[in-house]
């Protein structure tokens, strides 16, 4: 399994992440393994919706679990996702 975080979950952030999960065992099967949203970086909080248990607000999470393979950088703008991506790139992510 690889473990994916993804950073946003603006519009196209969301869409990542449904994409991922509606076309589970069709990612799986082209990618040669399950490709999982373990932790979802945003600013907000998002109650009532099923993926608030991934939601995180500190990317240091992200960057010290080693878990975590893939990063998914869908923030906007220039900062802060050009210095969450360095440090993803720096601690080996695959961004």
């Amino acid at each position: 399994m690889v473990n994916v975080a993804v950073l946003g979950y603006g519009t196209i952030g969301s869409g990542v992440v449904e994409v991922l999960q509606t076309n589970t065992e069709v990612i799986a099967q082209r990618a040669g393994e399950e490709i999982a949203v373990k932790y979802i970086l945003d600013l907000r909080d998002f109650p009532g919706d099923p993926i608030q248990e991934k939601i995180v607000h500190d990317i240091d999470l992200i960057i010290n679990d080693p878990e975590i393979e893939v990063v998914v950088e869908v923030m906007g703008g220039v900062e802060p996702a050009f210095t969450f991506v360095k440090k993803a790139l720096e601690a080996g992510k695959s961004v």
